[in-house]
């Protein structure tokens, strides 16, 4: 048998990006405020930081998650809520501001997200992006009992998803933002 599509590296990498009329290190002290997260996330409802300063590097944060049952509803997904935690691998103000997805046993996994800011007239192009190199012990679980062909079609499906959950963000993170 052949390499599965689960093996591809990386397995998603995608990103999108939004005008927001702010200063870059407005735009920054909004999106690194990851408790916050309820009010632009599609799926992270909030959460609290567990150790280290609050949004500097290495600092760990505890997010609490709501996948509704329509999320590629033909999938062995984790439905509800569930927690998962991260750990901030750059914190640039008015830069960039980056966290990786830590395994249950709190290993660092190939699973990345992040906002990169550029000063652009009028304020700032805000880049919402998302790589995961290796597939997660959670993609593996989730594929596990599936065919190549179904393997295939979640990936396009959650790839699919993802870019409309960056596009959401970003559109919220604006309100957010030009609003305050």
């Amino acid at each position: 048998m052949g390499a599965s599509i689960i093996d591809t590296s990386p397995l998603f990498q995608l990103s999108a990006d939004i005008s927001v009329s702010a200063a870059p290190e407005d735009v920054y002290a909004v999106v690194s405020d990851l408790p916050r997260s309820g009010e632009w996330s599609p799926e992270c409802q909030g959460g609290v930081w567990i150790s280290g300063e609050p949004a500097t590097e290495g600092a760990v944060f505890r997010g609490r998650n709501l996948r509704s049952p329509d999320v590629v509803a033909w999938a062995p997904l984790v439905r509800g809520t569930w927690h998962t935690e991260c750990r901030v691998v750059a914190a640039e103000p008015g830069r960039a501001f980056r966290w990786m997805m830590l395994s249950y046993a709190g290993e660092d996994q190939e699973s990345v997200w992040g906002f990169a800011i550029a000063p652009q007239a009028g304020g700032s192009l805000l880049t919402h992006h998302f790589r995961m190199g290796k597939a997660t012990y959670g993609i593996h679980k989730i594929v596990a009992d599936l065919g190549e062909g179904e393997r295939g079609r979640f990936v396009a499906e959650w790839a699919a998803k993802l870019e409309g959950d960056l596009a959401a963000t970003l559109k919220r993170l604006k309100d957010v933002i030009e609003t305050s």
